[in-house]
C-alpha cells in the first residue's frame, strides 16, 4: 500500500504558499525532514511528500499561527513528550477520554491516577479506537501493551500504529517512517493511525 505523494512545484501551487515559507516551516521543525522525499525523475532530482500529511499539515499551520508563534507550533508539532501531568479526572473535563474508556484503561493499568504524556497518549489511541468501532477490548489491551512496551521509541520516532486482522486474529505493530506496507493476502488493514497526529490532537486539547 504505497502513500500518495505530491511534488513540491504542486504543492506550493495547491497550497499558494511560497518556496520560502515552506523551507523556513522546515527549519522552524514545523514540517518533519522525513515528509522531504527526493525521487530521481526525467528532469533530475525532485522533491516530493506524503500528499495526505502535507496538505492537512499546512492547513493545520496557515490555521494556527493568527494565534501561535512558530516556536509555539513547533512545540505543538514535536513528538518530543513534555513533563506535564494530568489527573484522571482533568483528562475527561478536557474529552481527551470518556469515564468508561478511563476507567477501562485504569482496569488495565496499575500505574496510579496521574497521567504524564505517555499515558495520555496511551489512554487517548484507546478512546479513538474504541469509539470508533475499530477495534474491540481484547484488541485494545494489546495494543496498549504494545504501546507501553515501545515508550521510549515513540518518544524519539514518528511511528504510524497498525492493527491488522485475519480469520478472527488480531495483530498490533508500530512502523517508523514507512512508505509503503505489504500485507499476507486475506488480511485486512484495521487501523493506519499516526501517533505523531495523534500528539498533536492531544496538545490541542491542552492548549
Amino acid at each position: 500500500m504505497s502513500e500518495e505523494l505530491i511534488s513540491k512545484k504542486e504543492l506550493l501551487e495547491l497550497a499558494g504558499i511560497s518556496y520560502g515559507q515552506l523551507y523556513r516551516w522546515k527549519r522552524k521543525d514545523l514540517i518533519p525532514e522525513e515528509w522531504f522525499v527526493r525521487k530521481s525523475t526525467f528532469t533530475g532530482q525532485e522533491t516530493f511528500f506524503p500528499k495526505e500529511k502535507i496538505l492537512e499539515r499546512i492547513n493545520k499551520i496557515q490555521t494556527m499561527k493568527e494565534n501561535l508563534s512558530l516556536d509555539e507550533l513547533a512545540d505543538m508539532f514535536s513528538p518530543n513528550l513534555s513533563n506535564l501531568e494530568l489527573e484522571r479526572d482533568e483528562l475527561i473535563e478536557r474529552n481527551i477520554v470518556s469515564e468508561t474508556v478511563m476507567n477501562f484503561y485504569l482496569e488495565n493499568d496499575h500505574g496510579g491516577l496521574k497521567f504524564n504524556f505517555s499515558k495520555m497518549l496511551e489512554v487517548y489511541v484507546l478512546e479513538k479506537l474504541l469509539q470508533s468501532g475499530e477495534i474491540n477490548l481484547d484488541e485494545g489491551k494489546m495494543l496498549l501493551q504494545l504501546l507501553k512496551d515501545n515508550t521510549a521509541l515513540i518518544k524519539q520516532k514518528s511511528c504510524e500504529l497498525v492493527i491488522t486482522r485475519k480469520l478472527g486474529v488480531s495483530s498490533c505493530l508500530l512502523l517508523i517512517n514507512a512508505e509503503e506496507i505489504h500485507i499476507e493476502r486475506g488480511t485486512k488493514m484495521v487501523v493506519r493511525l499516526s501517533l505523531m497526529t495523534c500528539m498533536e490532537e492531544i496538545k490541542a486539547k491542552l492548549l
